[in-house]
């Protein structure tokens, strides 16, 4: 088993499943894998079934009813993984707009370089987005820029969906009162990270939009997210941002 657990929250992506598992698990550093699984038509679930066979104690799946929010898929996987007792934990994407090679930067940031949080940057050293209509990249520069404003945080890319966390940062938080549930969820975990003390480092990475399948990107998430960031800063001036009580 290893000290490293990658979450791929899965939806329609046949095209892409079978390559991104194989690409981590062809690194040199030793990865799991768990795919979070809603129910998708087009058979994702059947490929990593048929790949489990061939990859035992390091390919897993979690199967739900549905698409349940992208938020909720995290947060299963997260609660997965701490019963599992991994020490670093990651999301991914499987499209491959998150490069898996990076994976090993991430976990050394969190390893040996004192990160609590690695966040994958597309801002930290200049605007790193491959294959993007310029629109969109200026809505997610503004839309990070927009959050920075009203949280406070120092985070160049605040609504990152490739990170890796240690484990004691997800056993502080309380996952059961994480509120949003999709593009607002990434933003209110580092905000959450960060209010309760963490060190959260950003790793400059190259952010490529997938080629193959379809962009699950849609307006009422970036209306989530808009309004979420106002939330989360209200929230936290009545200091209701707290960590996890343990029994």
């Amino acid at each position: 088993m290893s000290d490293s657990l990658v979450i791929i929250p899965t939806f329609n992506e046949k095209e892409n499943i079978e390559k991104i598992i194989r690409k981590v698990f062809s690194l040199e550093k030793e990865f799991d894998v768990l795919i979070v699984e809603d129910n998708s038509p087009d058979g994702t679930a059947e490929i990593v079934k048929k790949l489990i066979k061939e990859f035992p104690n390091r390919l897993f799946i979690k199967e739900r009813k549905g698409k349940l929010g992208l938020g909720t898929a995290y947060i299963a996987g997260f609660k997965w993984a701490l019963e599992k007792n991994y020490e670093f934990i990651y999301e991914m994407d499987a499209d491959f707009s998150h490069n898996p090679d990076d994976l090993v930067r991430l976990y050394n940031s969190c390893k040996n370089e004192n990160g609590d949080v690695a966040i994958g940057s597309r801002y930290i050293t200049g605007v790193n987005v491959v294959n993007w209509p310029m629109g969109r990249v200026l809505m997610s520069y503004f839309a990070s820029s927009y959050v920075r404003l009203i949280t406070r945080m120092k985070v160049r890319d605040t609504t990152a969906g490739f990170k890796c966390y240690k484990s004691k940062v997800l056993r502080t938080i309380d996952l059961d009162k994480v509120k949003f549930t999709g593009y607002a969820f990434q933003i209110e975990m580092k905000f959450s990270a960060w209010k309760l003390g963490f060190n959260v480092v950003e790793v400059p990475i190259i952010f490529t939009d997938r080629t193959e399948g379809t962009s699950k990107m849609n307006k009422s998430i970036f209306k989530e997210a808009i309004f979420g960031v106002i939330d989360l800063r209200i929230r936290s001036i009545f200091n209701k941002i707290k960590p996890k009580k343990v029994n």
